[in-house]
């Protein structure tokens, strides 16, 4: 396949970005979105020019660094997959694909490509996670009986990577989805239940001082979520938000 490429350009934070045009020729449709970048940055440098920074690491739909806007969609026009995980055959020869970062105050464009998405990190930080009991009296995990329904309801939840497609699929730029996950994954288990207030008070301030907007149920981030992480973490958020803050 014969493509144009049309790539945001940004040289850092404080730079002036902008839309360049590439033309990559000779593309197998076996390749992966990634590999295709990968042809488009060695001739860029078998030419001398700056090859585009864009972020990835496993390449295996289990990280979520791979975070690019592909044709207006977060990780490319196919559902329940990552960028990694696009393949050129969603393609036809002669397309015009536009790759632009993900779009949100809270995610800064750090060059090209790549985005800040520590906002993730420190929303964490506040919550999300289960302080360990060292007082000689700890319970073994696995002798806690768990209902299945929640025990797969929370690892339904946990199955999200934070990659940030929620926050760049929502016209708020909310980070809701995200959230509700974190918090459900520790709300539907009586391990997370000592912590529950703090968690999700803690949780939902960070997101708000972070700038990520609110939600208004428009469904966007699950339709784009690559874990198909469900609306109703969101619903079970707001019942804990709402259980603490009475």
């Amino acid at each position: 396949m014969n493509l144009t490429l049309k790539i945001w350009r940004q040289k850092g934070s404080h730079d002036k970005g902008g839309i360049v045009e590439y033309k990559v020729s000779d593309i197998s449709e076996h390749m992966s979105f990634l590999e295709m970048m990968d042809v488009l940055n060695e001739g860029l440098i078998a030419k001398g020019e700056e090859p585009v920074a864009f972020d990835h690491d496993c390449r295996e739909g289990i990280c979520g660094t791979c975070s690019l806007q592909i044709n207006g969609e977060p990780h490319g026009p196919d559902k329940a997959i990552t960028a990694c995980q696009l393949h050129m055959r969603s393609f036809k020869d002669g397309d015009t694909i536009y790759i632009e970062p993900w779009r949100a105050k809270a995610f800064p464009v750090i060059k090209d490509l790549i985005v800040d998405r520590s906002a993730f990190d420190r929303i964490q930080q506040a919550g999300g996670y289960i302080s360990v009991n060292t007082s000689g009296n700890t319970q073994d995990a696995n002798a806690i009986p768990i209902p299945k329904l929640d025990a797969d309801l929370s690892m339904d939840a946990a199955t999200c990577i934070g990659c940030g497609a929620c926050v760049a699929a929502c016209k708020n730029s909310s980070a809701m989805l995200f959230v509700g996950a974190k918090v459900s994954q520790f709300a539907l288990l009586p391990q997370g239940r000592v912590e529950a207030k703090d968690r999700v008070l803690n949780m939902v301030k960070q997101m708000d001082l972070e700038g990520f907007g609110n939600c208004t149920n428009t469904g966007a981030c699950e339709v784009e979520c690559p874990k198909s992480i469900s609306l109703t973490n969101i619903a079970r958020m707001n019942r804990e938000y709402l259980k603490a803050s009475i």
